[in-house]
């Protein structure tokens, strides 16, 4: 199981707790856009959350124009997808979710996957506001409707830019088993170890450009 100690994604939510009775029903797709550098517990969190909210999911795995990448985005794909699969066999009776890479934007990649609902975790009010903002914006130009869940106490304040810096500057990264899968720990040490440029500019460090 990937979860930390108090997180149970096979709980009470989960389609065998609930009647379902889809004869008549529309199809609900949402897709759940990041960057996912690096897929973090609160992400995993607000996809298992999804899986209880709607028909399908779409995971999209993009970037961002303003940030330097230190995961490529296959790299980003093939540690989602391998943790999306971890979570489907815990609990095969939520909706199926699909991790695809896109570029440009989101509300086209949305149009462009048939998706009616964009899913949004919210971690706290710094998060509301902007993500508030995002919601009234792609609803209005794109007809796209935000659906937020609120994130749980524990990832209030973990963030992929969190666990790069704590990569960057720590030595011992035991320290962020609570905050990202085993099997990104151990990505991350790879990147390490590596020198990678992304991590050397967040420990001050000057690496020429390849």
């Amino acid at each position: 199981m990937f979860a930390p100690r108090g997180i149970d994604f096979r709980g009470a939510g989960s389609r065998q707790h609930r009647a379902v009775n889809s004869v008549g029903m529309a199809h609900h797709l949402a897709i759940y856009p990041g960057s996912f550098d690096p897929i973090t517990y609160g992400h995993l969190d607000v996809i298992a959350r999804g899986r209880v909210l709607f028909d399908e999911l779409i995971v999209g795995v993009g970037r961002n124009p303003g940030k330097d990448p230190l995961f490529t985005a296959e790299e980003r794909v093939e540690m989602t997808q391998a943790l999306v699969r971890e979570m489907a066999a815990a609990r095969p009776l939520d909706a199926p979710v699909a991790v695809l890479p896109f570029s440009g934007l989101t509300v086209d990649f949305a149009r462009s996957v048939g998706a009616t609902v964009l899913l949004r975790g919210v971690r706290n009010l710094s998060d509301l506001q902007y993500e508030v903002q995002q919601a009234v914006t792609n609803r209005e130009v794109a007809g796209l409707e935000t659906a937020f869940v609120v994130a749980g106490q524990s990832f209030a304040y973990t963030s992929s830019s969190l666990i790069k810096q704590i990569a960057a500057l720590g030595d011992d990264l035991t320290k962020l088993e609570s905050m990202v899968p085993p099997r990104v720990v151990e990505a991350l040490r790879r990147k390490k170890a590596e020198r990678h440029p992304a991590l050397e500019h967040l420990r001050g460090g000057h690496v020429e450009a390849e």
